[in-house]
């Protein structure tokens, strides 16, 4: 008999970025490995923040078949421009509507909760209580710590001191915790006392392969092209991008900035002064091997109070491109952690004019570019890959 799996997170393919990617390739790893799984989850809606045209005339409540998955879905609430509020608002809408969903789903043995939402343990709880089923969940982001540090909760501390309180009580009725870095994990232990498991992201290395690439249309520049592929979001720091497209050279290299996200609008006004720098919309999954292997620099510029509230997920495509990184971001990253091991590129915790002439330094040098970016590869196949992280999912999962 089939053991059956009630798998919960926001993000689910389509999406095919960030979450949602790790997301539908976990629930396929299983489905291969003879679970059977039903997922619960919203409309597609990121990054855009909007839900995809493909689904807006949809019912409140849908249920599809994905390459042989169930799949519930609830019609959430989405704001245009996300403000602390309608996070809540969109944050308590999914978890409404997704608690009438559960009740669809007559068997469970296990129940996979993903954060963010913190809300997803919540329902999770539920069928954990409903089925008496084993519960397991596993933060992608502290979203209550990353709100914080990023200023969106900012001088709200009631409030989020009643958010703590909830988010404590909810992590302690998990029966295994997961999360995607070592430092996480440590924060994840002041939160809970369940037993836990450190899973990291991972990359298909065949999927993002610079052997197998092509040039991409956006990246067809004869100048160094220095590429941001990712969310347009509160995390990064834009302040300092624009501080950096003022002390390159505009003759000698090429901007380009692949994404979305609720920054996207203020980031397309502030680079219409520079000539040597483009936005573009992100690009289908399939696009992506060429998109990341075009580039001659990767850059990844966080803000440097954010500490490993989540664990960036593009760093590992970045890295699978074989093209070396320069990232700004805290002290204590665990970023900074694995460039320091990998060699992959270069890490500063702020940023000043030693990042543009580190650039500079290493772009001169092609055999150092190369060799830059070959050991950031091989340090992302031999630590990183799905197949190794998943397998060892699976026999975590085994145990429980």
């Amino acid at each position: 008999m089939k053991t059956n799996i009630t798998f919960i997170s926001l993000n689910y393919a389509p999406e095919d970025s960030a979450i949602g990617l790790y997301s539908t390739q976990w629930v396929a790893f299983l489905r291969e490995a003879g679970y059977n799984v039903t997922v619960v989850t919203a409309f597609p809606y990121y990054p855009k923040w909007e839900i995809s045209k493909d689904y807006q005339q949809k019912t409140t409540f849908l249920k599809e078949e994905l390459n042989g998955t169930t799949v519930l879905r609830y019609k959430q609430y989405v704001p245009k421009k996300p403000s602390f509020l309608k996070r809540i608002i969109h944050l308590s809408d999914f978890t409404l509507g997704s608690f009438f969903n559960l009740f669809k789903i007559k068997e469970c043995d296990l129940v996979i909760s993903v954060v963010p939402f913190t809300t997803s343990v919540f329902l999770g709880y539920i069928q954990k209580k409903r089925f008496k089923a084993k519960l397991w969940m596993h933060i992608q982001d502290f979203e209550f710590d990353a709100a914080l540090q990023t200023g969106v909760g900012k001088n709200k501390n009631i409030i989020f001191a009643i958010l703590f309180k909830l988010e404590k009580w909810l992590f302690s009725k998990a029966d295994l915790s997961s999360t995607i870095s070592h430092s996480m994990l440590n924060r994840l232990s002041e939160k809970t006392e369940s037993q836990q498991f450190f899973l990291p992201n991972w990359i298909d290395n065949e999927k993002i392969n610079p052997e197998t690439s092509k040039t991409h249309h956006y990246l067809q520049s004869k100048k160094i092209k220095i590429l941001y592929s990712g969310n347009i979001g509160d995390k990064q720091d834009w302040e300092a991008f624009i501080q950096f497209c003022k002390d390159l050279n505009q003759n000698k290299y090429e901007i380009v900035i692949v994404g979305d996200g609720s920054k996207k609008e203020w980031i397309s006004n502030e680079i219409k002064s520079f000539d040597n720098v483009n936005y573009y919309p992100p690009v289908p999954f399939e696009e992506l091997s060429d998109l990341l292997c075009s580039a001659d620099v990767h850059i990844l510029f966080q803000k440097p109070e954010v500490i490993d509230t989540v664990m960036p997920s593009k760093v590992l495509g970045m890295m699978a491109s074989g093209k070396p990184s320069i990232i700004i971001g805290n002290e204590k990253s665990e970023v900074k952690s694995i460039f320091d091991a990998s060699g992959a590129g270069l890490y500063f915790t702020k940023y000043s004019t030693a990042v543009v002439n580190s650039l500079k330094t290493i772009t001169k040098d092609e055999q150092e570019l190369k060799l830059q970016g070959a050991q950031a590869r091989n340090y992302i196949i031999e630590n990183f890959s799905k197949d190794k992280i998943l397998s060892q999912m699976l026999s975590q999962l085994k145990k429980l």
